[in-house]
């Protein structure tokens, strides 16, 4: 677990010059955009919307029973706004994958390189987005909402994360409104078309999510479906629900999914420490979390589309603990602890790392 091992030495190198080529594209691109914006704008006393390149970057050393794996990542995000009512946004993901080989030897592995998502967002009215392009498919929260690096309170994603998340290619209905005045209601329904392109690949698939906010007590509660339109042409189903007390610094969410391939259950609890009476200028910025999960194989799933899907290829539980250290906003260290139980075997997983959060605005913010 030593980052600095001099044999990491071309390990790092090449990750340095994939991101940097990823970095690079992101301001061409923007550059590019940036030239045509301005001479859309007609009103000259409102604000100028900009390009804004932002994303996250971290670096994580994971140990499987003494396996050791280092884990560079760089998630760029592009953000183009046209006008009041369009948005284009883009992020790409690059995660390093490198290990020593068994006999021995600098650690060696390969870049993997994916297109999360690149859509265009039309803003119709404050209840309804549309969106068309390649989006994040919205199954449960976790996908959406925790998926980076630098909110997830535990570096690595629950067992059940693989079942019907990922990216879509087509179009998605989104929005919400106000109930009452103790109850929000939040939507989203899409169509993907399926596609084996390596970039876009994606199902053909139809399916929504459902939620409720409850400002008072700030309780979510949701419900999520999705068919597949191919092959089994098989239904996936899911529940999530998260909770914030306003009495504690406390984040407690849960999520639970079912599909052909198996089902299971996440829930996991964050605790910023900041109302402890000891320490307290430490204690603020230090977080501890707890996470069960469980997850049942599916009578569908065999080894290799348990490998296709990254989920176990039998039964599992897990409990991890996990510390981070907010050393400032945007920035954090993060360890984590987990004991994973099957038939197999079980095992103990390590992680620990860094995670950093930036925001680049390519062009002068202010009015016209």
């Amino acid at each position: 677990m030593n980052h600095c091992d001099p044999q990491t030495g071309r390990t790092f190198a090449l990750f340095r010059l994939a991101a940097g080529r990823a970095i690079f594209l992101s301001f061409v691109l923007s550059g590019v955009l940036s030239a045509v914006l301005p001479a859309s704008a007609q009103n000259s006393f409102s604000e100028r919307p900009v390009p804004i390149l932002t994303g996250n970057a971290g670096y994580f050393t994971n140990v499987e029973d003494g396996h050791t794996v280092l884990s560079p990542t760089v998630n760029p995000v592009l953000l183009v706004p046209m006008g009041d009512h369009w948005l284009i946004e883009g992020r790409g993901e690059f995660e390093g994958d490198f290990e020593r080989p068994d006999g021995g030897g600098p650690f060696g592995g390969t870049v993997d390189k994916e297109l999360n998502y690149l859509q265009a967002d039309y803003i119709a009215n404050p209840h309804l987005t549309v969106t068309v392009g390649r989006f994040l498919t919205p199954f449960g929260m976790y996908n959406e909402r925790l998926y980076p690096i630098w909110i997830r309170s535990l570096p690595e994603e629950p067992l059940i994360f693989p079942i019907a998340t990922g990216s879509s290619d087509g179009l998605m209905f989104r929005g919400g409104f106000s109930l009452n005045a103790k109850a929000n209601l939040n939507y989203s329904t899409y169509f993907s078309a399926g596609t084996e392109n390596r970039v876009l690949e994606a199902d053909r698939l139809v399916g929504g999510r459902l939620g409720f906010f409850f400002p008072g007590p700030r309780i979510e509660v949701g419900t999520s479906w999705q068919k597949s339109l191919q092959e089994e042409r098989a239904n996936a189903f899911g529940f999530h629900f998260a909770w914030q007390p306003a009495a504690v610094p406390l984040n407690l969410r849960s999520e639970y999914a079912r599909s052909n391939l198996g089902s299971g259950y996440w829930i996991a609890g964050a605790y910023r420490l900041s109302q402890l009476p000891f320490w307290q200028r430490a204690m603020r910025h230090t977080e501890v979390v707890l996470r069960a999960q469980q997850f049942f194989a599916g009578e569908d799933l065999n080894n290799e589309e348990a490998e296709e899907y990254e989920l176990p290829d039998s039964n599992a539980r897990q409990a991890d603990f996990g510390l981070n250290y907010y050393l400032r906003d945007g920035m954090k260290v993060t360890s984590s602890f987990g004991r994973q139980f099957s038939p197999d075997e079980d095992a103990n997983l390590w992680t620990v790392g860094i995670a950093y959060r930036f925001a680049l605005p390519l062009g002068n913010l202010g009015a016209q």
